[in-house]
């Protein structure tokens, strides 16, 4: 079939989806769902939710001590952690958020994957991974235990705990969003069922149950959603006739280049300098991140020895490098094919139009007619239960070993810790319902993502890399720079809330979007945490060389690679990606 023909087909899919739309309207700007699910998609849903319940059971039998439930065991291969590894950060929020970045900042979005994700996974893998598994933390919050003591463990696993509560909540918000935008579903409903699924197969499976799932998730939402940027770009012309379009809707602001219109805030839609991206998101974001984020470093940590470990970064990073293509592409997609006229949450539930964060279901509404909508929905599921499943998992952990057993019952046995990260999955997923009704304050998803990683992340990445790089760190600088970096950002973004001019001084330019505030604010909270860690360190007594064996630089005995042909060893791969990640970066600039 030519291109042309595949084009009328696409636009008399659009035509007819767009008019099942227009009939379900009830006399207001915003209809009451988009499409009605034939047989075939229902039965697709419900096949879903019996398989990721069926595996729950399945692995149940496998998780006999609290090692297996909380780190499978440590017997995952390479390729099953290292697509867990990304996975896990692959959810619906992933899903949504990211459309609606690249909807409302254009190709700057595309900066989290290839500046903000890839070089830090990378990272990762080749230097973090062998560190810790010398030290042999358990996890971030372990390592600050042994480095720095009791006060600053306990603090940082508050804060983790905190977290991963807060961002389940964005997952609920968002499956709840999907299903009644698609679908017209009640969304209390939404909640309950994706919440009682998760509970169950994670209650029961533990972190093996959740990186099987999120590896069939992983499958589910490439299948579900590459259909959506192929008729986007058949519909359109091709990538050309892409940029055309949008050029000719939108020309006072550049938004199809990543690198070139950031000689000053004024000449992009994010309002910010390339220094915010390479600096704040790219150094101290990102690092902070992918190397301190027990979520996602648990994953890794999973695999079965260091070499797995080690291959299981690389092969995250490369699908991390090629998820644009089914995030950011149809979030630009929709700024070259939907009306202009979507706004944030908060303006949209005001007039009954659609937001920022309902782009990635209006282009399933365009483009995925009767069978392929069931697995899109799926595929969306699939995203939720990712996210879901995988702060559950880190919640419980951190909770059970961080928390409870130092703090509450030091006497606690295998089997008590057992039974508590059963019941803290329990406890976190209904603190979770209630941190979802949050999420509605902010215009994008992933503005409030970004504000909770600047309270929790940031200056936890400044008190880590500070321990590990300089052994004259004491207790009390990493317990007091840790607390003044999180302190710091809670109070700089709580500033710009109720003084929104206070923006254009955080941000250095009055031409500053909140994304580029979070992305100052990265940079000052850690320089707080770190100038704060330096200073007390400074004035107070280190701890011995004898008792930061194997915690710091320059006194840990690093693991020397296997002997093996250059072509098969982990750093070999590493550059391959990061060879890629250059070339893609320059095609794009």
């Amino acid at each position: 079939m030519s291109v042309n023909g595949c084009r009328r087909i696409a636009c008399k899919i659009a035509g007819a989806l767009a008019t099942s739309a227009a009939a379900h309207a009830a006399g207001t700007g915003k209809p009451s769902r988009l499409l009605t699910l034939a047989p075939a998609d229902i039965f697709v849903i419900c096949a879903y939710f019996a398989l990721v319940l069926g595996v729950g059971l399945y692995l149940k039998r496998r998780v006999r001590a609290s090692s297996d439930f909380f780190f499978a065991g440590k017997g995952v291969g390479a390729w099953v952690a290292g697509l867990s590894f990304v996975a896990a950060n692959l959810g619906t929020l992933e899903l949504l958020g990211w459309s609606a970045s690249a909807y409302q900042y254009g190709m700057l979005a595309a900066h989290w994957y290839w500046i903000g994700a890839v070089p830090a996974m990378l990272f990762l893998g080749i230097v973090m991974i062998p560190f810790y598994y010398v030290s042999k933390a358990h996890s971030v919050p372990g390592y600050l235990k042994l480095r720095y003591g009791e006060g600053a463990r306990l603090l940082s696993a508050l804060s983790f705990a905190a977290m991963t509560v807060l961002m389940s909540g964005i997952n609920m918000f968002s499956m709840a969003m999907v299903m009644k935008v698609i679908l017209g579903w009640d969304i209390n409903f939404s909640i309950l069922v994706s919440t009682l699924t998760v509970g169950v197969y994670v209650a029961l499976g533990g972190l093996l149950s959740a990186i099987v799932n999120e590896v069939v998730q992983f499958v589910l939402i490439w299948v579900g959603t590459i259909s959506i940027p192929i008729f986007g770009l058949i519909e359109t012309g091709g990538w050309s006739g892409m940029l055309a379009r949008i050029a000719r809707r939108a020309p006072l602001q550049d938004y199809t280049h990543m690198w070139r219109n950031m000689g000053a805030a004024a000449h992009n839609p994010m309002g910010v300098h390339w220094t915010g991206i390479v600096f704040g998101l790219g150094l101290i974001g990102a690092f902070g991140y992918w190397t301190t984020d027990f979520l996602v470093v648990q994953r890794v940590m999973a695999a079965r020895d260091l070499r797995s470990a080690k291959i299981a970064t690389t092969i995250g990073a490369a699908f991390k490098m090629l998820l644009p293509a089914i995030v950011i592409l149809p979030g630009l997609l929709g700024l070259a094919v939907l009306p202009m006229k979507l706004t944030g949450e908060t303006e949209a539930l005001a007039t009954g139009g659609h937001s920022f964060n309902e782009v990635m279901p209006l282009m399933m509404a365009r483009y995925l007619g009767p069978g392929f909508l069931g697995i899109g929905v799926t595929a969306l599921i699939a995203g939720f239960m990712s996210g879901m499943a995988g702060n559950v998992s880190a919640f419980a952990t951190v909770w059970t070993y961080d928390i409870y057993r130092p703090v509450i019952n030091r006497m606690a046995n295998d089997s008590k810790c057992l039974g508590i990260g059963r019941w803290c999955t329990v406890i976190g997923l209904g603190a979770s319902i209630g941190a979802a009704y949050l999420v509605m304050q902010f215009a994008s998803i992933m503005d409030y993502v970004q504000a909770l990683f600047g309270f929790f992340i940031i200056p936890l990445f400044g008190t880590a890399i500070i321990g590990m790089l300089w052994k004259r760190a004491t207790p009390a600088g990493g317990f007091w720079g840790l607390l003044s970096g999180t302190a710091s950002s809670i109070l700089l973004w709580v500033l710009v809330h109720f003084h929104p001019a206070t923006l254009a001084i955080i941000a250095l330019s009055a031409d500053a979007k909140p994304m580029a505030e979070n992305l100052y604010r990265f940079i000052w909270s850690w320089l707080v945490c770190v100038i704060v860690t330096v200073l007390v360190s400074l004035a107070t007594r280190p701890k011995p060389d004898s008792e930061l064996r194997n915690l710091v630089y320059g006194l840990a005995l690093m693991p020397a690679d296997d002997v093996v042909p250059l072509y098969r060893r982990p750093i070999f791969a590493a550059a391959l990606v990061a060879a890629v990640l250059v070339g893609l970066n320059v095609v794009f600039w």
